[in-house]
């Protein structure tokens, strides 16, 4: 029988993103191409994809950690959710530019954790910034529970 901590890694390393990388354990980074569909009228990203950019990110930072959310959902009842989202559109991205976006852990209590992301440019410069707080939840009540402590001692929590 697999233990109950084996079923929260992610143990197939064949779905490695390559162009994902860690800086140390401070930040994480995920590459992403802007397609057509995720700009405007105006030819540039629409201001809502920003966040789909930084969710994006947030669960190939998970990934990269060794944790799958399904896995976490079906065998440990844990779920992230949304609570607070605070941006700052500084440039727009067009059409075909290749986006980096970082996820860093900037606070962490028992069971939430707030990230400091940035979606920068092919040139490196910020386009977007946000500070975005998650909650912990049991996937059964929705009710806030504490991060799994093996997710915590990744990050250095």
């Amino acid at each position: 029988m697999e233990s109950p901590n084996r079923a929260m890694r992610h143990t197939d390393d064949s779905s490695a993103d390559v162009t994902c990388k860690m800086k140390g354990s401070a930040e994480f980074t995920w590459k992403v191409r802007v397609y057509y569909e995720d700009t405007d009228l105006g030819g540039v990203v629409y201001h809502a994809n920003y966040l789909r950019f930084m969710e994006r990110a947030r669960t190939e930072w998970l990934r990269a950690l060794g944790f799958e959310q399904d896995m976490l959902r079906d065998h440990h009842s844990v779920q992230f959710v949304v609570v607070n989202a605070d941006l700052q559109f500084r440039y727009p991205a067009r059409f075909n530019d290749e986006l980096t976006v970082s996820v860093a852990v900037k606070k962490h209590t028992a069971a939430s954790m707030t990230f400091h992301q940035e979606v920068r440019g092919p040139a490196g410069g910020a386009l977007c910034t946000g500070e975005i707080r998650v909650a912990c939840i049991d996937s059964d009540t929705f009710r806030p529970r504490p991060v799994p402590d093996e997710i915590k001692r990744e990050f250095g929590g």
